[in-house]
């Protein structure tokens, strides 16, 4: 690879961590081409963009990177593949699915809400975290559970007077 070539590559991968705030590093040694095939076509549903490296150019990506990302250089060893995403889980979420069928798929590191988790053993983990949109619908649900409480007992409270008035209208003295 010419030294141009190099110089764009790292170029291309600084601007995907600059547009994705999560990414994954993952290791598809086993996969044959269909694998990969099915993976890239699920990772394209998800929204993940899934991109093969080389390992000293995504290095060199890092560097560039206002973050530090010491943390991560250990896992660019061997194949590696970056799936990038705008949801913290959503790669998680397809790597457990994937490596459910086969073991051919296994997570190296990731970058996930501003942490870095090294060795698969944190893909539980990655998977638990929620996303913006999970957070919010949980705090408008927990913010709206006391407001329906109060307009339900009003509401049965309103009915009950009304009940017991008209009874006592009806009622013949």
């Amino acid at each position: 690879m010419r030294k141009e070539d190099k110089v764009i590559a790292i170029e291309q991968l600084s601007a995907k961590l600059a547009e994705y705030p999560h990414f994954y590093l993952v290791d598809t040694t086993g996969l044959n081409a269909q694998q990969t095939s099915d993976l890239r076509r699920k990772c394209f549903g998800a929204e993940i963009k899934m991109v093969v490296v080389k390992n000293t150019l995504f290095e060199k990506a890092l560097e560039k990177s206002e973050t530090d990302f010491s943390d991560l250089y250990p896992a660019l060893v061997g194949n590696t593949a970056v799936m990038f995403a705008q949801v913290a889980n959503a790669p998680a979420k397809l790597i457990k699915e994937f490596a459910g069928k086969n073991e051919l798929i296994k997570l190296k590191a990731a970058y996930a809400e501003e942490g870095i988790f090294v060795g698969a053993q944190h893909l539980s983990e990655l998977c638990a975290i929620k996303s913006k949109n999970e957070l919010i619908a949980e705090v408008v649900a927990l913010l709206q559970s006391p407001a329906k409480n109060v307009v339900s007992a009003l509401q049965s409270g309103g009915q009950t007077i009304h009940g017991v008035l008209k009874t006592l209208g009806e009622r013949s003295e």
